[in-house]
């Protein structure tokens, strides 16, 4: 009996240990949404991408994320407009795997509105709609965050 509970033991720390071992460098696929021009929103946007990757990374694994803007919220990446450019900016430096998504719908949008081309800051690239975006990167297993 005793040797029975030992090997029952040891193959649930054998098991443990292997789970463990398999999650170490996992990678992680996450999409943040954000469609409101607020700089709170914005902010806190931010600061869950890199809550996220700080708390993957203590644990051996990295994050692949992207911030999708469409409607109020494309102003994120609006030149002249975005309350969180600097941190963007710096952000997209220190973060290998972080990509910035704006949506061609809402950039034409207002840009025609405008009268001119709105000019959006370097590291935002511009997808086809913002909306398509977020369901592509769901379909490829991204976990979806809406702060």
């Amino acid at each position: 009996m005793k040797n029975l509970i030992a090997a029952a033991a040891f193959a649930t720390g054998m098991t443990f240990a292997a789970g463990a071992a398999w999650a170490e460098g996992q990678t992680h696929h996450i999409v943040f949404h954000v469609d409101e021009n607020d700089p709170h929103v914005m902010n806190m946007t931010l600061n869950n991408v890199a809550n996220v990757t700080s708390y993957y990374a203590a644990q051996g694994d990295t994050v692949v994320a992207e911030v999708v803007a469409y409607g109020p919220g494309l102003n994120m990446f609006v030149v002249g407009k975005s309350p969180v450019a600097d941190r963007i900016s710096a952000m997209s430096l220190e973060m290998e795997g972080l990509t910035f998504a704006a949506c061609g719908n809402t950039h034409r949008k207002m840009s025609e509105k405008a009268g001119h081309d709105v000019a959006l800051l370097d590291e935002a690239g511009i997808v086809p709609s913002g909306v398509v975006r977020i369901v592509e990167l769901q379909q490829q297993g991204y976990a979806y965050v809406r702060p």
